[in-house]
């Protein structure tokens, strides 16, 4: 049975040096460094490669992404992937975790993320499914 949590979360998205040889300066590389807050409590950091195209509300982002903290108070990490699109102000955003990265109490851990962001505040809504505790 799944569970949903809903809970807002900080960012920071510091710059990095491009890869010219790979990207050129069509291809922007980010260090994610956030905090999840509520059910979820935990930090994370990732990496996160972007492009945006000349057509306005048009781009892309990958990004993965390590959590580490408490789950509805068990204890662990694991690893978000993110895909994103947005075609011309359409978003299109799968965010999941990667199957089998949970550890610790979060060993077994499923399940996908919504991101919201309204009047600045950045929101999260997380479907997941966990074992039973042992």
């Amino acid at each position: 049975m799944s569970t949903r949590i809903r809970g807002v979360f900080d960012v920071e998205m510091i710059p990095q040096p491009a890869d010219e040889a790979a990207a050129g300066r069509y291809i922007g590389r980010m260090r994610l460094d956030k905090r999840y807050h509520g059910e979820l409590e935990a930090g994370s950091q990732g990496q996160m490669l972007a492009f945006r195209s000349g057509v306005a509300g048009s781009a892309g982002y990958v990004a993965m992404e390590r959590v580490e903290g408490s789950l509805a108070g068990r204890r662990g990490s694991f690893v978000l992937q993110h895909s994103a699109i947005m075609d011309r102000g359409t978003p299109n955003l799968v965010l999941q975790v990667v199957p089998d990265s949970g550890d610790e109490e979060l060993t077994g851990l499923s399940g996908r993320m919504a991101i919201d962001i309204v009047d600045g505040k950045h929101y999260y809504d997380f479907d997941y499914e966990l074992p039973p505790t042992p």
